[in-house]
């Protein structure tokens, strides 16, 4: 069994084992701290029953007017804890506090193409590639350089579905950020 939570500051002394995976995007203790800060009910945790953490998620909101949405900033689970609904269930909290908390249009955010399982499970459910981003994952060593899929979910507010339109040209990263 497992418990979804809101992340504590404490959790960063755990999560070694979920961020080891080459996929995920590991950022330094200020910015998981700014995050916590800023969006406290937008970064929650997948615990076991023992309390170890199985996964973890990372979102925020941003974007103004039409563009308002919610952002996953960082999805991750650990290997052994793959294929047991834990990354629909922690997206499920985002997709719920942008639609009901925060009144946005959309969920967004950016996965490798290369990440053919996360795309899947997105798709899944209800995401599309809304546009490609030259050069936006850089090379570290270990994984090239790539562009990203900005996938997005219309939720109820954007009733006509607009923010979800297609681009069919890709864009460079300068013009994905929002004010």
């Amino acid at each position: 069994m497992s418990t979804i939570r809101r992340f504590r500051a404490m959790d960063m002394f755990q999560f070694n084992n979920i961020n080891l995976d080459r996929y995920t995007e590991t950022y330094d203790l200020s910015f998981y701290l700014s995050y916590l800060a800023s969006w406290p009910d937008l970064y929650v945790v997948a615990e076991s029953a023992d309390s170890s953490l199985m996964g973890y998620l990372m979102g925020k909101v941003e974007g103004t007017d039409e563009e308002w949405h919610g952002h996953v900033t960082a999805l991750t689970v650990a290997p052994e804890c793959r294929r047991l609904g834990l990354g629909r269930g922690l997206m499920d909290v985002l997709e719920d506090a942008s639609e009901k908390t925060y009144d946005c249009y959309f969920v967004d955010l950016f996965v490798r193409p290369s990440n053919v399982v996360a795309i899947q499970m997105y798709e899944t459910l209800g995401y599309t590639l809304f546009r490609r981003v030259i050069d936006y994952y850089m090379t570290d060593g270990v994984m090239p350089t790539e562009y990203a899929h900005d996938m997005r979910k219309a939720l109820a507010r954007d009733v006509h579905k607009k923010s979800v339109v297609p681009i069919k040209e890709p864009v460079n990263v300068e013009d994905t950020f929002f004010r």
